[in-house]
């Protein structure tokens, strides 16, 4: 039972993480928008949750690069609105 747990919210992350791409490469949201920033953040958490069952440290450094670079973006998009405020 906690096996499928962990598979389902790591199939969540996985979900999140590739509908986030397919958006983008439709056009349909922004590289340096929030919502795609958001979906990779929390895509790429719930995929570390999962690693905590199923241990993979390929994996588990990746997921972590992709919270960093997702933790990134997120900062520049606030950054740019408070330069916005500002410069009104």
């Amino acid at each position: 039972m906690i096996s499928l747990i962990f598979d389902i919210i790591g199939m969540t992350g996985t979900f999140l993480v590739v509908a986030a791409f397919f958006l983008l490469q439709l056009e349909k949201i922004k590289p340096d928008g929030v919502q795609y920033n958001i979906m990779n953040l929390t895509g790429a958490i719930l995929l570390l949750i999962s690693l905590c069952y199923n241990f993979n440290l390929a994996s588990f450094v990746i997921e972590l690069f992709w919270i960093a670079a997702s933790l990134i973006g997120l900062y520049k998009y606030v950054s740019k609105g408070k330069s916005k405020t500002k410069a009104a």
